[in-house]
């Protein structure tokens, strides 16, 4: 399986506990850089500020990452520019959330 496989399969195990959808689906994640040492950096926003997994959202992500034996460390920043939006939902996430799929 590809490297970006096995992220995408790690990151689909991440859940926002109050919309009840991984992150990847749910659009969180704006970049992910993984490099030859094995240091993945990420930058992920939330759907708002008051969001209540700000705290733990983070160490999920990096707890199931480092299951990957091509990682060895993770860092995440958090940013709010741009701001979240409903539009960076998936096809498959509106799907699940029973939003309307246009």
């Amino acid at each position: 399986m590809a490297i970006e496989d096995k992220l995408i399969e790690k990151f689909e195990t991440v859940y926002d506990p109050e919309i009840g959808l991984d992150i990847y689906n749910l659009g969180l994640i704006y970049k992910i850089d993984l490099d030859e040492n094995g240091h993945c950096k990420m930058v992920i926003t939330f759907t708002e500020i008051a969001c209540g997994c700000i705290d733990t959202l983070p160490k999920d992500l990096i707890d199931a990452l480092t299951q990957l034996d091509e990682i060895n460390k993770v860092s995440v920043e958090v940013v709010w520019s741009p701001a979240w939006k409903m539009t960076r939902i998936s096809r498959l996430g509106r799907a699940m959330l029973g939003i309307s799929v246009r």
